[in-house]
């Protein structure tokens, strides 16, 4: 059956903002590289090295209101087109960060590529779920999400070969050399992540250019119709799904962080798998390859089944899951906090989509909201870093399994909600 020219245009504007969530997963998880990469450099303790997703996600809870603000503005299209530019301005900066050997102008710069990104995530978010009928939205943001997905499996890899490429010292080996053979390492260490990011602000300013120019619906339009100029925060909060699905889009967000964050310096501990940390990096496409083959098996599952019963099965799973790695030892802990991510795959897309359901014109509101909540892939991390420091990196992972029990909850709770059993 043929599509209608406006169905056909929808096809095509969901298949070119699914790519873009490409770029967005592959620059994210570059951070799972970087952290151990500037740990070595500039000997950082886990809490401090954990101040790279704090600021990257911090980011998102800064920026996402005026994000919200610009899309009402512009609509989604040119939000997107505009979030890319930002995240190049990002990607920049890691030359000047480098070069000068500065840890907090790296953080800054990852603060500008995470302002981008979350103007993106404002957009592209909400601009897929309208792209087709409520009924089938979890359905095809689990789809585009599967792209992003595809850029955080491939990221680890690519980012090893090119930033951990060379021999990580530890903090001892490093005061055994010379002052100067010190400077020279660290020069060489700073400056590795030039190429990479150079290759990267030159493809984001291709595509924000790319999409600015593209015939696509903007949706900002179609919309003028609501009244959704009279929205308020207030008016969103009422919406007890939304209220739930913030602080779930928290605490994932913050567990899927955490664990990619330090999954090198566990994998390499030696009562895990005693490897080094540029073999070890070798493993965490594993962890966000799960998410990639689950996300396209949850977008065709959720065509039958009910989506909000398959996150909370998922988390429930994923609670057992890093109960485990906290408790075993050798490759079983490695191989059971691995799988996590298999069933991480569903809950972001998922949570968005029950969050924002059934919002009408306050959606952008509650995307906004939403968004900030990706806040929580800086706070999690952070708190796991001071834990680590404390009590150990392996217990400090029942902070995650934490928050998958309150995932859980939601999904059921929202489960029988949409079922109309509440």
């Amino acid at each position: 059956m043929s599509q209608s020219p406006e169905e056909s245009k929808r096809t095509r504007a969901l298949v070119i903002v699914s790519t873009i969530f490409f770029m967005w997963g592959f620059l994210t998880c570059l951070n799972d590289i970087l952290i151990p990469h500037l740990k070595s450099v500039f000997s950082l303790t886990y809490t401090e090295s954990a101040l790279i997703q704090f600021t990257f996600f911090g980011a998102y809870f800064i920026m996402s209101l005026p994000a919200g603000s610009v899309v009402s503005k512009i609509g989604y299209k040119n939000s997107i087109s505009a979030g890319l530019f930002v995240a190049a301005i990002g990607t920049l900066l890691f030359l000047p960060a480098a070069r000068a050997e500065s840890y907090p102008l790296f953080l800054f710069a990852l603060f500008v590529l995470a302002s981008g990104i979350t103007l993106l995530q404002v957009a592209a978010n909400p601009y897929v779920v309208l792209l087709g009928s409520e009924e089938t939205s979890s359905s095809r943001l689990n789809l585009a999400q599967a792209l992003n997905s595809l850029g955080t499996t491939v990221a680890p890899k690519i980012g090893g070969l090119f930033i951990l490429s060379g021999v990580v010292m530890s903090a001892d080996q490093l005061a055994a050399l010379s002052m100067s053979e010190q400077v020279a390492y660290k020069t060489q260490q700073a400056q590795s992540v030039q190429g990479p990011y150079a290759v990267l602000t030159v493809i984001l300013l291709l595509l924000s250019i790319g999409m600015y120019l593209l015939r696509l619906p903007n949706l900002k339009e179609e919309k003028q119709g609501e009244v959704k100029g009279t929205a308020t925060f207030k008016d969103a909060f009422k919406h007890s799904n939304l209220v739930l699905g913030v602080i779930a889009l928290f605490l994932y967000v913050g567990a899927e962080v955490a664990i990619g964050s330090f999954l090198i310096n566990f994998m390499s501990q030696s009562d895990i798998l005693n490897v080094s940390e540029s073999v070890a990096a070798g493993y965490v496409p594993l962890y966000w390859g799960g998410a990639l083959v689950g996300r396209f098996a949850g977008s065709l599952l959720m065509r039958k089944l009910n989506a909000a019963k398959m996150l909370g099965v998922a988390a429930a799973v994923a609670t057992v899951l890093v109960a485990c790695a906290v408790m075993a030892t050798g490759p079983a802990a490695a191989w059971t906090l691995l799988a996590v991510g298999l069933f991480n795959s569903i809950m972001f897309p998922t949570i968005f989509s029950l969050g924002i359901r059934g919002l009408g014109f306050v959606t952008e509101k509650g995307s906004s909201l939403l968004i900030m909540a990706i806040v929580g892939g800086a706070v999690i991390p952070l708190i796991q870093g001071v834990i680590a420091d404390r009590m150990g990196l392996q217990h400090a992972f029942l902070l995650p399994m934490i928050c998958y029990v309150f995932i859980s909850f939601y999904g059921f709770k929202e489960g029988r909600r949409v079922s109309g059993v509440d």
